[in-house]
């Protein structure tokens, strides 16, 4: 996937929107404040899901602000230009989304106490969901086949770089009391006890009504209806016309796309690259 990115201290980025100015910009000057809250994923882990239910859950479970303003401006993605202009000019709390790795994010965060959710997903997951998204996408090269794109992504050579260092890197904060690591497939096995996990972690207080709501507007049919969080806004210009963003929001779908060999040879690599981590940390295994 060489066409259509940039590259910026050997990480690769689509061109739309993004440049090595601000990059740089972003990681040696952009201020992290305290009361910032941070919501981080690679991309295709559930990104969305996860913005939508902070935001549910900071007006109390009323979907009037999720419906009203659409996602990239309700949390900011800090890297792209759109969004690092909107974030500086952003009074009181933010919520800021990145999909950054650990090295090229603002070095302020790490002297600040602002909150930061990390949220993680099964890798061969996240690899048959970007299959399908990129192959949506105007903005990057579209992988040929299955195939093609199974080589990119254990390269790492697609937007954002190697899901397995992006993990590793920001595995290194899961001790800090500041950081919380959370996996799609627990929002999906359990998104009540999920929310509450999260609503503990920033602070917030939910009446089991607003608990309610937070649940059922941030439920995947939800979101899908929602045009202001499905990406419907952009389709035509960054996406195609018949393309979804949201596409299953399922696990273990991998298994439908997987050959024998290719299970084989990601497993292998799953093992060498996140060995000397704790199970724990990736549930799906």
């Amino acid at each position: 996937m060489t066409g259509k990115l940039i590259w910026f201290e050997g990480i690769p980025f689509p061109r739309l929107d993004y440049s090595p100015e601000i990059l740089s910009s972003l990681q040696e000057s952009f201020i992290i404040k305290d009361e910032d809250v941070l919501l981080l994923t690679f991309p295709k882990s559930g990104t969305n899901w996860l913005i939508e239910t902070v935001c549910l859950i900071y007006s109390k479970g009323d979907p009037k602000w999720v419906q009203s303003e659409p996602i990239w401006n309700r949390s900011p993605w800090v890297e792209n230009k759109y969004g690092y202009e909107l974030l500086k000019e952003k009074e009181g709390p933010r919520l800021i989304s990145s999909h950054l790795p650990i090295q090229l994010f603002p070095k302020s965060f790490f002297n600040s106490k602002a909150k930061m959710i990390y949220l993680i997903r099964n890798p061969r997951d996240v690899f048959v969901s970007g299959y399908f998204f990129w192959r949506i996408a105007k903005f990057v090269e579209k992988p040929e086949s299955l195939e093609e794109y199974f080589e990119w992504f254990i390269r790492g050579n697609m937007p954002f770089g190697s899901w397995f260092d992006h993990t590793r890197g920001w595995m290194s904060m899961r001790d800090k009391e500041n950081f919380l690591i959370l996996s799609y497939e627990e929002m999906k096995w359990d998104m009540r006890s999920a929310v509450e996990k999260i609503c503990q972690f920033l602070g917030k207080k939910l009446e089991p009504e607003e608990l309610d709501s937070v649940l059922r507007n941030s439920s995947f049919q939800a979101m899908k209806e929602n045009n202001m969080s499905n990406y419907s806004l952009v389709k035509g210009l960054h996406l195609e016309e018949n393309g979804h963003l949201l596409r299953k929001g399922v696990t273990g779908d991998w298994k439908n796309h997987f050959t024998v060999a290719q299970a084989e040879i990601f497993d292998k690599l799953f093992q060498e690259k996140m060995a000397d981590l704790p199970q724990e940390l990736f549930p799906w295994e």
